[in-house]
């Protein structure tokens, strides 16, 4: 088998090209694919050099019609399997300098070298005239582009997008108004999926003159913003302190750049004042916003300041604060309305300053407490470090454990702001409790969820043991 493949050296170039064609579709790692196509096309170059089927001239057999049209295959096959290669090798460097987002740009180098590849092989092999080629394609390439005008400028375009990067793959953006996260961007259009799940293709050349708002970018901020409508009665004072306690009542918003409230319009129908602030990532926008209308409209009603309406009272429906509170909480607002007269008739209000302490951990309570306005921050304590699990506001009770089973939680509640809460002492409320399963209830579904989440938040993370050895020495310094 040698032998054959030395005596008929042909044979020996044909086998490369096939040998090329198979490892290319077995081997996987790029790297390795372009390392083995330089070879092959080295051997591939050599046994037709030295042959004497020089690429650059024609096959030196005219009068052997069969080995002249063989030798003009292989020569053919030279500058077409230079060009993959030279293909091959540019893509590589391109694809670690820009990724994936410059694909069209590699496909467009690509078609260039072939091109070039074609031509060359048309007037040093075939010895055909070049000029009398380039004129006829000339031409060609004329009626083409009149005729595929807008597909033209859509490639163009996308060539154009692929250079100055305005999005790329995954980044949410939105184009004249369609929002959705980029999927692909090919030689046509740009693929969109939108925040319903489906699929929005819109042409470069469209994308290319509109504008464009990329959510993604700087990557480590996303930005949200509410607008709220209060009555035009409430002093904005006022309004501004209960919307700033709302942004301070969520723990997802960053510090920097720091949230902030600022009224846009006004009317006799109405005020608008509008949260602006950051998170850290796109999934949390949606939870967020949804959290801080929630937040605003507590804080909101814990102020005396309505939505949308054109009486403004300090009591909501004519009841006194601790009534209303009891009427908007989710344990007691079962109560009948007697008893829920008695209940605020034995709640006294307390006050706490911003950083005062109002259960500390450890402690069992001998009364409940019910947030009536500000922001109370919990702190748990992990491996000796403590952390601030979460946030709570308006209408929200602390000190359950002490009352349902005389235990402590292993959470600091501290005033972030100034806060008011109103007391309930355990001698009054434990009789209420035995008498009103639903209320015992659900107090207690509150604290066994409470518990269970300090419980995942204070569990130690087992540290992952970094391997070592020959391979991972090698990749650390790859």
């Amino acid at each position: 088998m040698l032998s054959l493949l030395t005596d008929h050296p042909m044979f020996c170039a044909l086998a490369l090209i096939l040998v090329d064609l198979l490892l290319w579709r077995l081997i996987s790692v790029s790297h390795w694919q372009l390392v083995m196509r330089l070879v092959i096309f080295s051997l591939f170059s050599a046994v037709l050099f030295n042959e004497g089927m020089n690429p650059m001239d024609t096959p030196p057999w005219p009068e052997n019609v069969p080995l002249h049209l063989a030798a003009t295959g292989l020569q053919i096959g030279w500058w077409l399997f230079g060009a993959r290669t030279l293909t091959v090798l540019l893509c590589t460097v391109i694809m670690q300098r820009v990724g994936h987002t410059g694909r069209l740009l590699q496909d467009l180098l690509g078609a260039v070298i072939f091109l070039i590849a074609i031509i060359a092989a048309l007037a040093y092999v075939l010895d055909l005239p070049v000029k009398g080629v380039l004129a006829t394609s000339g031409a060609l390439a004329i009626i083409v582009g009149l005729a595929l005008q807008s597909t033209l400028s859509d490639v163009f375009s996308g060539i154009v997008l692929n250079t100055t990067k305005p999005y790329q793959l995954d980044d949410w953006i939105s184009i004249d108004g369609t929002e959705g996260r980029v999927t692909d961007i090919d030689w046509r259009a740009t693929r969109l999926q939108t925040a319903q799940g489906s699929m929005a293709v819109i042409p470069n050349s469209l994308a290319a003159k509109a504008k464009i708002i990329n959510f993604s970018r700087p990557r480590d901020i996303f930005g949200i913003a509410i607008s709220l409508q209060v009555s035009p009665h409430a002093r904005p004072h006022t309004v501004i302190e209960a919307l700033e306690r709302a942004m301070q009542g969520c723990q997802q918003l960053l510090g920097k750049p720091a949230p902030s409230v600022s009224l846009k319009s006004s009317s006799a129908s109405g005020v608008e004042y509008e949260i602006i602030g950051f998170v850290a990532s796109m999934g949390q926008k949606r939870e967020v916003r949804n959290f801080l209308f929630d937040l605003a409209f507590r804080h909101l009603r814990a102020s005396g300041v309505s939505l949308l309406s054109t009486e403004e009272t300090s009591t909501p429906l004519g009841l006194s604060r601790p009534r209303a509170l009891l009427e908007s909480s989710s344990i007691f607002s079962s109560l009948r309305q007697e008893e829920k007269d008695t209940f605020s008739q034995n709640m006294t209000l307390v006050n706490f300053r911003a950083g005062e302490m109002i259960l500390p951990a450890g402690e069992v309570s001998d009364h409940l407490f019910i947030i009536e306005s500000g922001v109370v921050s919990v702190a748990l304590t992990r491996g000796g470090n403590k952390f601030e699990a979460g946030r709570m506001g308006p209408g929200e009770v602390i000190g359950e454990a002490g009352i349902l089973s005389d235990k402590a939680v292993p959470a600091d509640f501290t005033a972030k702001t100034f806060c008011t809460l109103y007391r309930i002492e355990k001698e009054y409320l434990k009789p209420c409790l035995d008498a009103r399963h639903d209320i015992n209830q659900a107090m207690q579904a509150l604290l066994d969820f409470r518990l269970h989440t300090a419980q995942a938040l204070t569990r130690e993370v087992p540290k992952v043991v970094e391997k070592k050895g020959f391979l991972q020495w090698l990749r650390n310094r790859a």
